[in-house]
């Protein structure tokens, strides 16, 4: 297994976008008080009638986008289900509350419909560390290698690959690529990459950039945490840090881990990973399950997890509205790029059919 890649020139880069953010105007989020938010959605509802839209919101998401979804006949979902239902779905437009690279699938799938986003900025950080430039090189010096590409990726860099894989699928994927002898590039989270290469044994290569919320989740704290609370499961997004992993009773994808909640018998759950998820898994684990946030600070922070993805954020139900209203936040995919990127994307769903 080796890692390839400047970690910290993609810090830098990922700061330096988290630091232009900042200093944007802050759009009016529309959630200073119930009433505001039933006003809101009251509005966005009527959009979506109007303009025979859908809308796919993620689990990291805010809960009143999620909810939004639900009582609109959207979908709230990880990549790969946002993926397919956008997909089949016969709305004209298509709204994607999440980051750009899910904006930019569900164009690449659905190439005849308008798909918009409450706000173009919302990337992550495993997009910006991976620059179709330095990978395509990067794979063009290894050409014995099958590409695969973690959905958290830019539409350029899809194209560049053979495979593309989420979180739900990524292990099985790998399975069959390696029982079939093949050396494999992956790009870009190298904390997944390491957890599939020690389940598989498959040979890779891994790209070097992790997600900033996955990262930062700490074994000790999770270690602290479970003297306080014995009887609790931990369940892990397998983006964390190899220590955090070791810890999990549960390692999965959102969807997996939310699935994980329904079925375990614990009082409490230590979850690691964008506390977005919280949503829909307390609705699934029930109400009488206590939700922990795993910890992503060290001992005397003033923040004990800040399990939040500051793109995700972004979205907004006035973002939402704004979208529908003037046209703003299109997603557009070149051609040529959407034609090769649809190619690794659409073997990743007949392979998950």
């Amino acid at each position: 297994m080796t890692q390839v890649h400047d970690q910290i020139r993609d810090r830098g880069i990922v700061r330096q976008h988290l630091a232009r953010l900042a200093q944007r105007p802050q759009k009016t989020q529309g959630n200073a008080n119930g009433e505001s938010q039933t006003l809101l959605k009251a509005k966005a509802r009527e959009l979506f009638r109007e303009r025979n839209a859908v809308l796919l919101a993620h689990f990291y998401t805010a809960p009143e986008l999620q909810e939004l979804a639900d009582e609109t006949g959207g979908c709230v979902a990880d990549s790969l289900e946002m993926a397919r239902f956008g997909a089949r779905h016969d709305a004209d437009t298509v709204v994607v509350c999440g980051v750009r690279f899910m904006g930019e699938t569900a164009k690449i799938l659905s190439p005849e419909k308008t798909v918009l986003m409450p706000d173009l900025e919302a990337t992550c950080s495993l997009d910006l560390g991976c620059p179709v430039d330095e990978f395509s090189a990067f794979c063009d010096d290894h050409p014995d290698h099958t590409v695969v590409v973690y959905a958290n990726t830019s539409a350029a860099v899809k194209a560049r690959s053979d495979w593309v894989v989420t979180s739900g699928c990524a292990l099985e994927i790998i399975e069959e690529l390696a029982a079939r002898d093949e050396k494999i590039i992956w790009a870009p989270d190298r904390f997944l990459g390491s957890y599939i290469q020690k389940q598989t044994g498959a040979d890779m290569l891994l790209w070097d950039s992790a997600c900033i919320v996955h990262e930062e989740f700490k074994a000790q704290g999770i270690l602290d945490l479970k003297k306080v609370y014995p009887e609790a499961a931990v369940l892990v997004h397998p983006e964390s840090p190899d220590a955090v992993v070791e810890l999990a009773d549960i390692v999965g994808s959102t969807s997996q881990l939310i699935k994980a909640s329904a079925s375990l018998n614990n009082p409490q759950f230590i979850v690691a990973t964008d506390r977005g998820i919280f949503y829909k898994m307390q609705q699934a684990a029930g109400v009488e399950k206590l939700l922990l946030e795993a910890p992503t600070a060290g001992q005397g922070a003033t923040c004990r997890s800040c399990a939040s993805c500051p793109w995700m954020a972004l979205n907004s139900l006035q973002g939402v509205i704004d979208a529908l209203e003037n046209g703003s936040g299109v997603v557009e995919v070149p051609e040529d790029i959407r034609v090769q990127a649809a190619k690794p994307l659409q073997r990743m769903l007949d392979f998950t059919a």
